[in-house]
């Protein structure tokens, strides 16, 4: 068993549209990116990549290059996957926690669960989701952005 953990934090803009594990919230801010934004899915990524030792998201997918501007995320999770498989990994569950005042998390996190365990290859019920309000403190609090955490089990095949 190896276990990893991920981060990633994105600025929230008005005119962008806020997807969060691969779905759509609408009537919220989006998260600013390079690619999509989605900071689950690139939490995810970071947290599988790191338990398999593969480097991190930017070392597999550079912000800047080109190929990866306006990517969905949800591609970019398959690939991380793909990579993990290689390396002779399989995905056991993953734990994320997704802080921010605005989505609120609840609503959505049972479509989020299925949307990650179908691009894991894993069963919703090994995807945990959970949100975190800031209780107004702080940039999250203050509605500025969001922030992802996550925990990433792989088992041997």
């Amino acid at each position: 068993m190896r276990i990893g953990f991920g981060y990633d934090s994105h600025r929230l803009e008005e005119d962008r549209p806020c997807i969060l594990g691969g779905v759509l919230i609408p009537g919220v801010p989006g998260p600013s990116g390079f690619s999509d934004g989605d900071a689950v899915a690139h939490a995810v990524i970071d947290a599988l990549l790191g338990a398999a030792a593969l480097g991190d998201i930017g070392s597999h997918f550079p912000p800047g290059d080109e190929r990866w501007r306006d990517a969905d995320s949800m591609d970019l999770l398959r690939r991380a996957v793909a990579r993990v498989r290689r390396a002779g990994h399989r995905v056991g569950n993953v734990d994320i926690t997704v802080v921010c005042e605005s989505p609120k998390i609840a609503p959505v996190a049972d479509a989020i669960r299925e949307s990650l365990g179908q691009r894991l290859g894993i069963d919703p019920g090994s995807v945990s989701v959970k949100g975190k309000s800031n209780e107004g403190m702080g940039w999250e609090g203050r509605r500025e952005g969001i922030a992802v955490y996550a925990v990433a089990l792989l088992l041997a095949p």
